[in-house]
């Protein structure tokens, strides 16, 4: 088996030996060949769509079709039809019928990414497809047959949305046939240098540069931290570095700059001397790293408010919460100036953002999941930000 994972993993891109790793693919392997459901689950930024890849090319069904779907990144108002199809007229805009992703993935599998995020009613209709292969198309009312095999994933604890009346409990049991969990990079020290090793490499060679090296105190600094954002946010940082720093061999306090919560000041995005950085040159990427990291500290704020409860500020009836002491370690002194200066920023950087989406959008056609992957943000972040830009496609 030791050495069917090792070819595992070197088929899919996997770094690290970690024993909870190494579980997590051999149930993976031992699962396949069945038609068992399967739940993924994990922190986001693990890895967790790998998983359902290795499930479906190593079962019965890795000639027929495979769908991933990411569920959170698909609007209410659509997701049936996404899932389930739609016969023409059933809604405003149907001006023909379509084959939903059950349909098209007969003897195949589908990937339900982000399933926690489904709205109970799509739940319903889930839970008929996984007790007997049956759905209806939106519109219609004709039952249809589909022979389906469901992986789905989630990074959120279905359990407390069952307790708070938001996932249905029968759905839960029915997907939680055999649970997948993939170990957050925290839990993984052997491979945190591993991975840094690999990215650095990989973006050595992608921006033709020598790949960038770790010193002594650098490596603690790199093992010691908690890495909320796991694998995704370390390829993101040691891609930054690649990219902006001159000196190749990076030391501990340089390292510092670029990890949320370690900085001693806001992290900075241009690092070294001004005079050797050409703006005119340079400016699209340096916008895109504050895109990024904007969309870093908005998903660590996600995290931490289903960590703790919310930090209340302003008067009595203001709810907005901002957990500043957790993003920032508490370490930077906000002056009104520097507020006033940032907020001063605040419209360029948005005007940056939204036009840094709209030239992904227009490079890809429209492909809304390659243009997020060229943002390095997710599917679902990406339709938020198209709606709050009011942004036409």
């Amino acid at each position: 088996m030791s050495e069917y994972l090792q070819g595992i993993k070197q088929r899919y891109g996997i770094i690290g030996d970690d024993l909870k790793l190494n579980r997590a693919l051999a149930r993976a392997v031992r699962v396949a060949p069945t038609d068992i459901t399967v739940l993924v689950s994990g922190e986001s930024g693990t890895g967790k769509e790998v998983i359902p890849q290795i499930i479906h090319h190593n079962s019965y069904r890795k000639h027929g079709p495979y769908f991933a779907v990411n569920c959170g990144a698909i609007p209410e108002g659509t997701i049936d039809s996404e899932l389930f199809g739609h016969e023409k007229g059933s809604f405003t805009g149907a001006i023909a019928s379509r084959k939903g992703y059950f349909e098209m993935a007969d003897k195949g599998t589908l990937f339900l990414d982000e399933v926690g995020e489904l709205p109970l009613t799509t739940q319903v209709r889930l839970l008929r497809v996984l007790e007997n292969g049956e759905f209806i198309k939106v519109g219609s009312s004709k039952v249809q047959k589909t022979d389906v095999r469901i992986v789905a994933a989630t990074n959120r604890d279905l359990l407390k949305l069952v307790e708070q009346g938001k996932f249905r409990e029968d759905l839960y049991y029915r997907l939680n046939t055999v649970e997948i969990k993939l170990p957050p990079l925290r839990e993984r020290k052997e491979d945190i240098y591993l991975l840094f090793r690999k990215f650095a490499s990989d973006f050595g060679h992608k921006y033709h540069v020598p790949p960038i090296k770790l010193t002594p105190d650098a490596i603690q600094v790199l093992l010691s931290y908690h890495w909320p954002g796991n694998i995704r946010q370390l390829k993101n940082i040691v891609e930054q570095i690649s990219i902006l720093e001159e000196n190749r061999l990076i030391d501990g306090e340089i390292l510092k700059k670029y990890l949320p919560g370690l900085a001693k000041h806001f992290p900075s995005i241009v690092v070294g001397e001004p005079e050797n950085l050409d703006l005119n040159k340079d400016r699209e990427i340096i916008y895109k790293l504050i895109f990024e990291l904007k969309n870093e500290i908005d998903h660590l704020k996600e995290e931490i408010k289903h960590l703790q409860p919310p930090v209340l500020i302003g008067s009595p009836g203001n709810q907005e919460h901002t957990p500043v002491e957790i993003v920032y370690n508490g370490n930077h002194d906000f002056s009104n100036e520097t507020n006033n200066e940032l907020n001063g920023e605040t419209l360029s950087l948005q005007e940056k953002e939204k036009d840094l989406i709209i030239k992904a959008l227009k490079k890809h056609n429209g492909r809304r999941k390659k243009a997020a992957d060229e943002l390095g943000i997710s599917e679902r972040t990406l339709y938020r930000k198209i709606k709050q830009y009011d942004i036409r496609q």
